[in-house]
């Protein structure tokens, strides 16, 4: 098995290819058609893009960060709320789907850096727990 990192429209997955022997099977003929099809150039390789900032450890209180880009839909919180733990924070809209933001500890909120209407990139600082 070979493995490669393969990246489609700016997504990358890893892959596993078993290489066959050497052995060539002779193809099957195939109806000729007018004209030949097209044979596909393989494009240059790109690098591979830049990995957002992983979200911060926030179960002892901290930052707790867009997981993805998108728009906030709703802020449920403000700045001196006490939340539970699974409490909804946000809602936050990415690629047409409601993503509720939730509280991943107790604690008590002391920013909120986010309103309704807003849009984040991944990585960006919602709102900080302590």
């Amino acid at each position: 098995m070979k493995k490669f990192r393969v990246v489609v429209n700016g997504s990358e997955y890893n892959v596993e290819i078993e290489e066959l022997s050497e052995q060539v099977t002779a193809p099957r003929p195939v109806a000729q058609t007018s004209s030949p099809a097209p044979v596909a150039q393989p494009k240059p390789a790109s690098p591979a893009p830049a990995k957002p900032a992983a979200p911060q450890d926030t179960s002892v209180g901290g930052a707790i960060v867009a997981p993805m880009p998108g728009t906030i839909l709703s802020v449920a919180v403000e700045a001196g709320a006490t939340v539970k733990k699974g409490q909804t924070l946000l809602v936050l809209e990415a690629m047409k789907m409601e993503n509720e933001i939730q509280a991943p500890a107790d604690g008590v909120v002391q920013q909120v850096n986010v309103s309704k209407g807003l849009s984040v990139n991944a990585g960006d600082t919602l709102i900080v727990l302590s």
